[in-house]
């Protein structure tokens, strides 16, 4: 019989090769019906198979004699998930895993495969397979092999960052992030610590907590929305867009970084515009500040005035900076993809200058890494006008620090030329960019 986990962790995959994205749906609905351990295994299982999947497939080509590209979908799916047990659970016997990866296969309708697969996994399983050896790599090959990154990816940040923080990053992104909350009072973490749930304080935010132990989503605050999941750096970024009377943040779903600037604007007028309907609401349930006004728009086209003193454009970009929460992206991303997202970001950027009044500013963010999608971008959009001007980021972070709202003892490491830039590993959270142009 199939067990829940594992049957929920198989369907989650199978959306995720559809486009879907892991995280989400691992905290939808559809995991609402299993038990806690059920829905822990089902979310190690879905994360794992993600981040380590180039070696689970080297270890199917090289038992079944067959390039994983020439597998069906939902056989190659029920295989990972498989050798990924084997090789990564010490705790799951391995012929429950060899039963149930057979079983998962009859049940997608590829019975016919069944007999293939039940030998594989039985090969596998007797040359009882293990996770890498942690262990420092000298080269990028070996790198990308050790950590289940691709190469191209690994040469760009070797480029970029040197290849010492390539490697922070690389082995970072293997590793499941401590996940980070925004507190909107006091009295939700006091609510949070009697129902269990143990927090430590924020690395780089004062207002954030970092959960040690326990189930948030399950808690009374978390419910109440008075506290929310939300990475340190992205609320890092929403604090550098300071104070103001309108403001605008133009690529706002899901809304977190939208809340931060409302509470801490409380009397402002603060407008969130998002492209898609589905998410507009979602963004709309989660803000719960009422001077927020969220409204379905496109970023390159807001039917508003021009005339906001505050501005975030926090745009759509690659991710590369949030592997460690969605390692789907490095198997999807490609080269070529990093020239359209530059052209689309240009292209939002402009628009929100636009809509920029005079000695207003606006902070452009990325969770990306790349170069194209941050740098270049802002370089591109600022050459058009004569009225704006590169502000820097170190300035920002030294007037967070002395309201007490940056913790970070060693700011100057937050900052990349004039631009701020966290990098996985080096820094506790994900990677993000950000940019504050002033308009003169």
């Amino acid at each position: 019989m199939l067990s829940p986990s594992r049957t929920a962790a198989f369907d989650i995959l199978m959306r995720v090769e559809q486009g879907a994205f892991a995280d989400e749906l691992l905290h939808s609905g559809r995991l609402d019906k299993l038990s806690p351990a059920d829905r822990a295994l089902c979310t190690e299982i879905v994360m794992g198979v993600l981040r380590w999947r180039s070696q689970l497939d080297e270890t199917i080509a090289s038992w079944s004699k067959m390039p994983p590209q020439k597998l069906d979908s939902e056989v190659l799916t029920a295989l990972r998930l498989g050798v990924y047990q084997l090789a990564h659970l010490e705790r799951v016997p391995a012929h429950a895993a060899v039963d149930q990866t057979v079983e998962l296969v009859k049940r997608a309708g590829r019975r016919f495969a069944a007999p293939m697969v039940n030998a594989v996994m039985r090969k596998i399983a007797a040359s009882k397979p293990g996770p890498p050896p942690a262990r420092e790599s000298s080269s990028l090959d070996l790198l990308a092999a050790a950590t289940a990154h691709p190469v191209w990816l690994l040469l760009r940040w070797e480029a970029e960052y040197g290849l010492d923080a390539a490697r922070q990053i690389a082995h970072y992104d293997q590793q499941i992030p401590v996940p980070a909350l925004r507190l909107r009072d006091i009295e939700a973490e006091n609510d949070l610590r009697r129902e269990g749930i143990e927090l430590a304080p924020g690395a780089l935010v004062a207002g954030a907590r970092r959960v040690i132990s326990g189930d948030v989503t399950k808690a009374r605050a978390f419910a109440e929305g008075r506290a929310y999941l939300q990475d340190e750096a992205s609320q890092l970024v929403a604090l550098l867009v300071g104070h103001g009377a309108r403001i605008l943040d133009c690529c706002a779903a899901p809304g977190g970084k939208t809340s931060v600037i409302a509470e801490r604007n409380p009397s402002s007028l603060v407008v969130a515009a998002e492209l898609h309907p589905a998410r507009a609401r979602l963004t709309h349930r989660l803000i719960r500040a009422r001077n927020v006004f969220v409204m379905v728009a496109s970023a390159e086209a807001l039917p508003v005035m021009p005339n906001f003193d505050r501005i975030l454009a926090d745009v759509p970009c690659s991710g590369t900076g949030t592997l460690a929460r969605n390692p789907e992206i490095k198997w999807r991303l490609q080269p070529e993809d990093l020239s359209d997202l530059h052209r689309r970001q240009v292209s939002i950027l402009r628009a929100a200058l636009a809509h920029l009044v005079p000695s207003g500013h606006l902070v452009y963010s990325t969770c990306s890494l790349e170069r194209e999608e941050n740098e270049d971008v802002v370089a591109e959009a600022m050459a058009e006008r004569s009225d704006l001007r590169l502000f820097d980021c170190r300035d920002e972070l030294q007037r967070l620090k002395a309201e007490g709202e940056l913790v970070w003892d060693d700011p100057d490491s937050l900052v990349r030329g004039k631009f701020l830039r966290t990098l996985p590993g080096v820094h506790r959270c994900d990677g993000f960019f950000a940019a504050v142009i002033k308009r003169a």
